[in-house]
This record gives C-alpha cells, sequence and structure tokens, in this order.
C-alpha cells in the first residue's frame, strides 16, 4: 500500500516532511485526542499527526462510492482562521490609543559604568621572530680635515 518511514530510508531516501496547518470543529479536534487515548489504552502511544495519516490512509484504501460517502458525512467549512470568540468586557485588554504616553519617560540616572572582562582570544596569534637589526660598521676615517 504505502512505504513506512523505516522501508523508504532504508532504501537510502528519506522522506520529505510537509507543514501544514487547518481549521476543524471543536468536536471533530476533540475525536483526535479521544483517538490518542484509544490508542494509548492498547499501548500505543501516537501523535496527533500519526492520526492523521492513518485517517487519510485508511481514506485512500476505499472505493469511489465509499470515500464520496465519508466525503459527503462531513460539512465542507469556511476557510480562513477563526474568529476570536467575544470576551466578557472585563477580559478585554485596554484600547492602546487609550494607554499611549503623552510625555518621554524620565532618563534614568547615569551611574558608575561597569566594565566588562575583554575576552582573550581562543588560538594565541603565532609571532614571526623579530628580524636582526643590520651592524652598522663605522669606517674609519683616514683623511684628514684642514
Amino acid at each position: 500500500m504505502s512505504k513506512t518511514k523505516n522501508s523508504s530510508t532504508e532504501a537510502g531516501s528519506k522522506i520529505k516532511l510537509v507543514r501544514d496547518s487547518f481549521t476543524m470543529p471543536k468536536d471533530e479536534y476533540a475525536q483526535i485526542d479521544a483517538l490518542k487515548q484509544r490508542a494509548a489504552a492498547k499501548a500505543r502511544v501516537v501523535k496527533k499527526s500519526e492520526i492523521l495519516r492513518a485517517g487519510i490512509a485508511a481514506l485512500a484504501g476505499l472505493s469511489d462510492a465509499a470515500l464520496l460517502a465519508a466525503l459527503a458525512a462531513v460539512p465542507s467549512l469556511k476557510t480562513g482562521r477563526p474568529k476570536q470568540e467575544a470576551a466578557p468586557e472585563s477580559a478585554k485588554p485596554a484600547a492602546k490609543a487609550a494607554v499611549k504616553p503623552t510625555a518621554k519617560p524620565a532618563a534614568k540616572p547615569l551611574g558608575k559604568k561597569i566594565a566588562k572582562p575583554v575576552a582573550k582570544p581562543a588560538v594565541k596569534p603565532v609571532a614571526k621572530p623579530a628580524a636582526k637589526p643590520a651592524a652598522k660598521k663605522a669606517a674609519p676615517s683616514t683623511a684628514k680635515r684642514a
């Protein structure tokens, strides 16, 4: 039917994962948790994604008529993010316009600054040997000046 995670990774190719988000009714979302608990009761701990993937695999194995019947049992939803539920007036945050200060807050007093220790380099630089200065020989002066 479909490759498992272990069989495809043994073949040398990695499974490419896709991250997605969707909207669903709360009661259907609660069924995911109920299915997780049922699996845990049978000593099989699963994640939400495993529940969803198992459902997709089950749908993929249905005949066309059974698939259409299963899809007809699920109502179509409006796409997008759900609106936030109306909270009581006491729980709503204050409007930002009313909170804006009219003057700048006072500056903090300048105190004695604490010097941070300077980090030493991890690798010491290699010092080049100093070049020896050339010895200057004074030329003996044989000529006399008048």
